[in-house]
């Protein structure tokens, strides 16, 4: 039996107790948080597991094995890094850390510890993006050319990162996953319309090593919650809408053939192709229920986790590419290669 400590029980904090409690191989044994009326409600729901204000409780419990980590960013690495010098496990929540420096850091001592390091990018454990991945993977959509990614919605305004840091990890590891290929630079503009210093909108763009392209719009001021990724392939082209409840991909059999030559313009509307458009069956699980299964199993046979260290540095590194980009008018920001 696995013992897991909690710290965090803001917004994504419950979520990941919930499951975690579902688990048969493990006991959430203590939980973390500043707010005592969250954890009196947390008391409330598992009164089997012990509520604490301070984190060093459960760094000092040897009977915990395992650490998950659902605070704002700017407190991942510090709470990282005292729980793996711990020697304990830990789960953190995206992204990483608050720099691609903070990372390599964690990374490194997870490493001399040998313990597993896990990043919550929980689309990865998604069946809907699993999916999606085995289509292209197929060849059903033909080469890829671009991808495209929508998430906006009205708040939640966030006081120590911006709407990338925020909302764009989801979309990045994603796209990371599905294109396995080495991002190379970044564009990325924005602007901060509530709180000064801090963006609520910004466009990124992502160049590849093999000349795959991305974008991405993020937005805490949008009347509309959009969460939308369209693949354009050479042959096919694919919409997943992870708002619909059942039809989350869409499969359109459309393309475009560039005629070798022609002399009026409706020859040339011929090269446009139009076909059916089909929806996959996808059975729904929750994502979050297999990324916690996963971090367990991971820990009992020391696998690497799909979100581990390499992966959620790489999403890392973008963002602090983005943000280099944005302070120098969206100009082109190289991604250096970690040594």
């Amino acid at each position: 039996m696995l013992n897991i400590g909690i710290v965090g029980c803001g917004y994504w904090g419950p979520n990941l107790i919930r499951n975690f409690n579902a688990l048969k191989e493990c006991r959430v044994k203590t939980i973390c948080d500043i707010d005592k009326d969250r954890l009196a409600r947390m008391k409330s729901l598992y009164p089997g597991s012990e509520t604490v204000t301070d984190f060093d409780v459960i760094v000092n419990d040897p009977e915990i094995h395992a650490v998950a980590i659902a605070t704002p960013v700017h407190m991942h690495f510090e709470l990282a890094k005292k729980s793996l010098e711990a020697g304990k496990h830990i789960l953190i929540e995206k992204p990483m850390a608050s720099s691609v420096e903070e990372c390599v850091q964690l990374k490194k001592l997870a490493e001399k510890n040998k313990l597993t390091l896990m990043v919550g990018h929980t689309f990865l454990y998604s069946q809907t993006v699993r999916k999606i991945k085995e289509i292209i993977k197929a060849g059903d959509l033909g080469r890829i050319l671009y991808i495209s990614a929508r998430r906006l919605n009205l708040g939640l305004f966030q006081k120590d990162i911006n709407v990338a840091w925020d909302l764009a990890p989801h979309d990045i590891s994603i796209i990371l996953n599905i294109m396995e290929s080495e991002p190379v630079s970044v564009n990325c503009q924005g602007k901060a319309n509530v709180h000064e210093g801090i963006e609520d909108i910004t466009n990124m763009t992502i160049n590849f090593q093999d000349k795959g392209f991305a974008t991405i719009k993020s937005s805490w001021l949008d009347p509309n919650k959009i969460r939308e990724m369209t693949f354009v392939g050479s042959k096919r082209m694919l919409v997943y809408n992870d708002i619909e409840p059942n039809e989350k991909v869409k499969i359109y059999d459309k393309r475009v053939e560039t005629p070798p030559h022609y002399d009026t313009f409706g020859e040339f509307q011929h090269s446009y192709h139009y076909g059916d458009m089909y929806s996959p069956y996808i059975k729904q699980d929750e994502p979050l229920k297999i990324e916690c299964q996963h971090f367990l199993d991971c820990i009992k046979t020391g696998d690497t986790p799909i979100s581990g260290a390499e992966e959620s540095l790489r999403v890392v590194q973008i963002l602090e590419a983005s943000s280099t980009s944005l302070k120098n008018g969206g100009n082109k920001t190289e991604i250096k290669k970690i040594p």
